[in-house]
């Protein structure tokens, strides 16, 4: 561990799934063909018993998944988030969320630095999608320390979760000693001219172009926003009265997503301009995820211009 700089938190989620099996003889996972790739493949070579793969099948794996929820046991069900939010969505809805079960959905893959896989397999909708389903609580992790936290400890609550995770390796960020809270932002910096709420794969970047401005003279505070709901409103009121410029990245739309939320905060409770950095209503394309990441302007570089021609010094 203290010799790996990177990880996807795919991986992670594989292997905190593996130790929380190991600890927990009620957790059942259940797969869609897809093990290898969600990293679920450890649990099943360990407890065979408790892994179900249900094959290319992903409205049926969230249907048994609920069925198993009421029998007092606790299903992680994993797919590609394109198929998990996308493809199970009316079974999410109707199967999970509405009699409120104790279902645990974990989505890889998520966002476009999918990459190479292409515009129909980059789910950029579905924190949007998952956020609006009443009895859901959401959350999109920035790094192994985080995710380890986040699957052990969504075992302890009851009720719908959704996980978003990624595909592109990014930087560990956290000790293994720090301290999470569903529902609370971590602020990683210290700053008083601007504020980037990010979340996922974006909490890297937000943390780089940080650096970069501070050497310009720019105070950036960066906050990771692991939990999208529920939302931590006290830290966004915090932010927004003690810096003068509140910027969000996501590697989602802007339209639904981390932004979105935010600005619903600011609307209801203390109005204020939020910048929000994502993918702009319009589809992927295949390409290498940093590039894309560029192209797309989810990255430090566009960050960094976007700070510096609306700040105010």
């Amino acid at each position: 561990m203290e010799n790996i700089k990177k990880k996807a938190t795919r991986q992670s989620y594989g292997e905190a799934l593996l130790e929380l099996g190991r600890k927990n003889k009620d957790i059942i996972v259940l797969d869609a063909d897809l093990a290898g790739a969600t990293k679920t493949d450890l649990f099943a070579k360990e407890f065979p018993d408790r892994f179900f793969d249900m094959g290319i099948a992903e409205q049926d794996m969230i249907s048994t998944a609920s069925g198993i929820s009421t029998c007092r046991k606790i299903p992680y069900a994993s797919t590609f988030a394109v198929f998990a939010a996308g493809r199970a969505y009316d079974q999410i809805r109707n199967s999970v969320c509405y009699p409120n079960l104790n279902v645990k959905i974990v989505a890889t893959h998520a966002g476009i630095t999918v990459g190479e896989d292409g515009a129909t397999h980059q789910m950029i909708e579905d924190i949007s999608l998952m956020r609006t389903l009443p009895n859901m609580t959401v959350l999109s992790t920035s790094d192994d320390t985080q995710t380890k936290w986040a699957v052990e400890e969504i075992s302890k609550i009851q009720g719908p979760v959704y996980l978003r995770l990624a595909r592109l390796a990014t930087n560990i960020i956290y000790p293994e000693s720090q301290k999470f809270e569903i529902g609370k932002m971590v602020e990683i910096t210290k700053g008083e001219d601007v504020t980037i709420f990010a979340t996922g794969v974006t909490v890297e970047q937000a943390i780089n172009a940080s650096g970069e401005l501070k050497k310009q003279g720019i105070s950036v505070r960066v906050v990771d926003v692991h939990t999208i709901k529920p939302i931590d409103k006290e830290m966004i009121l915090k932010c927004a009265k003690e810096t003068k410029l509140l910027v969000s990245i996501e590697d989602h739309n802007i339209i639904g997503g981390l932004g979105s939320a935010i600005s619903e905060v600011l609307t209801d409770l203390y109005p204020k301009k939020l910048i929000r950095t994502g993918i702009k209503d319009t589809f992927g394309r295949s390409g290498n995820a940093k590039e894309l990441m560029n192209l797309y302007n989810i990255d430090a570089e566009y960050l960094i211009k976007t700070i510096k021609s609306n700040i105010s010094m």
